[in-house]
């Protein structure tokens, strides 16, 4: 049995692995002729760490994963401490630890492990057409690919998603912008092993432990779409958009290089009742693009990747297989996609009474709410 694997990232490459894992020789092409990761960071919590183990790649969260051993919200104007917990009972209870992680070590630890020349890149897939012995795949280079199944994992704005769809999905501008990039830590500006959050003004700056000695920071502001911003204003926007704030975040605002910084208009896509048409099958962000509020969109891939390989293990019916991955992820994915979304509403001031009660729950937080709900998003993907 050969499998198609469209995309080369996370959801592409995790996929690949299952699918080897379980047997199923796969071909992977991606799009571009380099891969250059989108935004800086990602979260890996414990739900995608355990997915990486089960797939054989659990090293790269271990050695890449930074050391966030606590979580603290603070004042936006005087920098004070709203709350501020160890995150050992969450370790505790769904046994492992999270792993914010370097996109670029991330995509470079996958391919590597997968083998870089077995990705073959600058293949833009311009239709997939299916028959009795499988599916074809033709790219805008004028080559095709055949195998007995394709796996569309070819990120939020996917090619292939309006063929298993039907229909092409609008994507939903989540009214805010998001700046994010890499910087030396600096504990004048948070603890080292803390992720430190600063709110108000439905505005958030934000700071995660990497490898190396490196915050992961993201700024994040309520905005309209289309602002003519870029590069050479991003300091000046920066310092705008966040005057008045603590002296740390002035202090970051400084440190960050605005060459390294992206700047990204968050965007997501109402859940789909379907993921699957069928022998091709859409997995990651082509099957369910969310916002990054509730740091799920890696590890929803990598547990499609899971399901998907577990899947095949147990039988080889690919239309069957298919139709029970897309039973089993349905309901999971469209649960992250707007639990993200309503996390993103209450943060970013859509209803400013509700984000400002938000402001005043933090202030008698004691840890264990925080910790009870994402304890019960980890322990609902497919390894507990």
């Amino acid at each position: 049995m050969k499998a198609l694997v469209i995309g080369a990232g996370i959801g592409g490459l995790s996929a690949a692995v299952a699918l080897q894992n379980a047997g199923i020789a796969c071909q992977v092409f991606e799009a571009v002729k380099e891969i250059k990761p989108v935004g800086a960071a990602i979260s890996i919590w414990p739900n995608g760490v355990k997915c990486m183990n089960h797939l054989g790649m659990g090293e790269m969260m271990e050695t890449y994963g930074g050391p966030m051993r606590f979580m603290a919200y603070k004042d936006y104007r005087k920098g004070e401490t709203l709350t501020a917990f160890s995150l050992a009972p969450l370790i505790e209870r769904v046994g492992g630890r999270p792993c914010p992680v370097s996109r670029a070590e991330l995509q470079r630890e996958m391919l590597n492990h997968w083998g870089r020349d077995r990705v073959q890149f600058g293949k833009r897939v311009n239709e997939v057409e299916e028959h009795a012995d499988g599916v074809t795949a033709w790219f805008s280079d004028g080559t095709c690919a055949h195998g007995d199944f394709l796996i569309a994992a070819d990120g939020s704005h996917s090619a292939l998603r309006p063929y298993v769809l039907g229909y092409t999905p609008e994507r939903r501008y989540a009214g805010y912008v998001n700046w994010n990039g890499l910087v030396k830590i600096d504990e004048a500006i948070a603890p080292a092993e803390q992720w430190t959050t600063f709110v108000g003004e439905g505005k958030r700056v934000s700071l995660m432990p990497v490898s190396d000695g490196r915050f992961y920071f993201f700024f994040d502001v309520p905005l309209p779409a289309g602002l003519a911003e870029d590069r050479s204003t991003l300091r000046d926007d920066l310092t705008r958009y966040f005057s008045g704030w603590a002296p740390p975040v002035q202090r970051l605002i400084a440190a960050l290089d605005p060459q390294t910084t992206n700047r990204i208009e968050i965007h997501d896509i109402e859940p789909f009742d379907t993921l699957v048409r069928g022998k091709v099958a859409l997995l990651g962000d082509a099957g369910h693009s969310t916002t990054p509020d509730i740091g799920q969109g890696g590890c929803a891939a990598m547990e499609d990747a899971v399901v998907l390989g577990n899947l095949f293990r147990e039988q080889s019916d690919i239309e069957n297989v298919l139709r029970q991955y897309e039973a089993l992820r349905c309901d999971r994915v469209r649960d992250l996609v707007l639990k993200a979304r309503k996390r993103c509403d209450i943060t970013h001031g859509k209803d400013m009474a509700l984000t400002q009660a938000w402001y005043q729950e933090l202030k008698e937080e004691t840890g264990e709410r925080i910790i009870n709900g994402l304890c019960d998003t980890i322990q609902g993907g497919p390894l507990g």
